[in-house]
């Protein structure tokens, strides 16, 4: 969808780590402490590569194959911030209904057909919506 749309589309990802998943949060957790070097995309795609093998070993490891600074992946892994932004992911997720991942919404709304075409029209819905100034 980014490609189909790429001046109208922005992508808004947010943490809902499941409580049913022992290492669900500290996987979050060290996906967005790549982010503060920049890469946490390739640790969100190794994480979730490896969700059925997580322990703080294999993040680790993970963490090393994606080309991350230890030391300072580390200390971020540490800061009360990134603890934070996970709850206040995790609140808002239960504010708009969010009960299970992946969660996926257009302007506020839930997907509920994910397939290509179900997406697009929604997108060119919301996308109509703004041409025409309704709200």
């Amino acid at each position: 969808m980014l490609k189909l749309y790429p001046n109208n589309l922005k992508l808004v990802y947010k943490s809902f780590p499941l409580r049913s998943h022992k290492f669900a949060e500290p996987a979050v957790i060290a996906a967005l402490a790549a982010g503060k070097q920049g890469k946490f995309w390739e640790m969100h795609d190794a994480i979730f590569a490896n969700y059925n093998r997580l322990n703080d070993a294999k993040i680790n490891e993970l963490a090393q194959q994606v080309g991350l600074n230890m030391v300072r992946f580390e200390a971020d892994r540490k800061d009360p911030l990134l603890k934070k932004q996970v709850q206040q992911d995790l609140q808002s997720g239960y504010g708009a209904g969010v009960r299970g991942t992946p969660s996926l919404f257009v302007n506020g709304r839930r997907v509920k057909n994910r397939s290509l075409g179900g997406f697009k029209q929604m997108i060119d819905q919301e996308l109509a919506k703004l041409k025409g100034g309704k709200s």
